[in-house]
């Protein structure tokens, strides 16, 4: 299979970061717990706090008016405490002292004001609400206890952020359960899927689900395999009667090329000619077999002596260089045995040959064996990155094609029969000039 393919690396990569459904469910679930508990916990907290400050905001004001009611009743006695609370009052004579043991509280208007104690020792609270009432005969000055509220909001708040936690545990455990339930009939048709891809007739999927989504899904998905089961049945049909057609004539032309080859005195040049509609008849041959097993997609068996083919494949392409000065040799050691038709290895290895002989002008076009490949190199004008990219697309023709014959299909097929039997073919750049084509056999189908 041709490598660099920039499609295939794109669908790789999206793949790699596009959630599963499930992960998107159970995601979706934590997200709505979490957000839905936090939105609840801070409504809780903060209706606490806006009742809790209006309850001492209520029993400030009642203990502040008494404060000054008192003061009416005893000047002489201005400052009390009770639970909780402690009142100062503060006469015109005294106006001044605020100023300078409490700045903070001197420049206070008339309310209520928070306050955090920082060092005042007179006053017993760590956090205090704080009402101020300021008159020309007095100032009132009315410190509520606050500290045990604060710990108790302190510790109120850890509960909801605990609150919070647990919830959305519970939302992923319920968003887990729900997307196992959810998805258990998709996998299941995924499952039934696959397992009738490896039989040729199609298995009835709609049978095993209920009149749901999935159930209309498999529906779908039956009556589409339908549809293309047709179709396919339908191609494969017309490429065996294609095949069985065209093998007829061929036949005919290679039993008249035989009886004429046979014939005493024959010219050379009625010879030449005679071997040549030989070999293209048997090239027909091998490409009507290969494009019968693609149209199948089976797995032909054989035993496809690579040497010897490379050597056939060389002597049909030196009958036919016509003027060029080129060399045609095979390199490396005999002995690799691939398992599948001469016919597709034929189709395979002769397009890579055909294309560095077409493109070659002069030097030499030479196959080398391996233990489990074999290397066509050329030394032609070489390769173009863009060439490289997109050299075996159904189609396309390479730089150096210029005005010779072909539709650009050979490789196409040679990338198929590779994808067929597992095999694999890359086309690189020379180290000085020229193509490198490489065609790799599966270590089980090279013997």
């Amino acid at each position: 299979m041709a490598s660099g393919d920039p499609a295939a690396t794109r669908l790789k990569k999206k793949k790699r970061f596009r959630r599963r459904l499930r992960s998107r469910i159970i995601l979706s679930f934590v997200l709505l717990g979490f957000g839905l508990t936090a939105m609840f916990a801070f409504a809780t907290n903060w209706t606490r706090t806006r009742v809790e400050s209006q309850l001492v905001e209520d029993v400030m004001n009642r203990n502040i008016e008494k404060a000054a009611q008192q003061f009416e009743l005893d000047p002489a006695n201005p400052q009390f405490g009770l639970d909780q609370v402690r009142a100062f009052v503060y006469t015109p004579d005294k106006f001044e002292s605020v100023r300078i043991k409490r700045p903070e509280w001197y420049e206070l208007k008339d309310g209520i004001v928070f306050v955090t104690n920082e060092g005042d020792t007179s006053i017993p609270f760590d956090y205090y609400m704080l009402a101020v009432r300021k008159t020309p005969n007095a100032w009132f000055f009315l410190a509520y206890d606050m500290t045990q509220s604060a710990r108790s909001e302190a510790k109120f708040n850890r509960a909801l952020y605990l609150s919070v936690l647990v919830f959305t545990l519970f939302s992923l455990l319920v968003g887990w359960w729900a997307a196992s339930r959810v998805m258990s009939p998709v996998s299941e048709l995924a499952l039934r899927i696959k397992r009738s891809g490896r039989s040729a007739q199609a298995e009835a999927l709609a049978a095993h689900f209920p009149d749901d989504e999935v159930g209309q899904l498999a529906e779908a998905l039956d009556d589409y395999a339908e549809r293309l089961t047709n179709v396919v049945q339908r191609d494969r049909e017309f490429n065996a009667d294609v095949s069985h057609e065209l093998r007829t004539p061929l036949a005919v032309i290679k039993g008249a090329v035989e009886l004429l080859l046979s014939r005493p005195n024959l010219e050379d040049k009625t010879r030449n000619r005679l071997l040549r509609i030989e070999r293209a008849e048997q090239q027909c041959t091998d490409l009507i077999s290969a494009l019968l097993l693609l149209s199948r997609s089976e797995r032909g068996h054989g035993a496809t002596d690579i040497a010897k083919l490379s050597e056939q494949l060389l002597e049909a392409h030196r009958a036919q260089l016509g003027g060029k000065a080129l060399a045609l040799s095979v390199e490396g050691a005999r002995g690799l045995v691939v398992d599948a038709p001469e016919a597709a290895v034929a189709v395979a290895l002769g397009n890579l040959i055909g294309n560095a002989v077409k493109y070659t002008t002069e030097g030499e076009v030479v196959v080398r064996l391996h233990d489990h490949s074999v290397e066509v190199i050329d030394s032609g004008p070489g390769l173009s990155a863009e060439d490289a990219a997109k050299l075996f697309e159904r189609g396309y023709r390479g730089t150096h094609a210029g005005h010779s014959q072909g539709g650009g299909i050979g490789l196409s097929i040679v990338r198929r029969l590779c994808e067929l039997y597992g095999w694999d073919v890359r086309v690189k750049p020379g180290e000085t000039r020229g193509v490198v084509a490489t065609l790799t056999f599966s270590r089980a189908a090279a013997g």
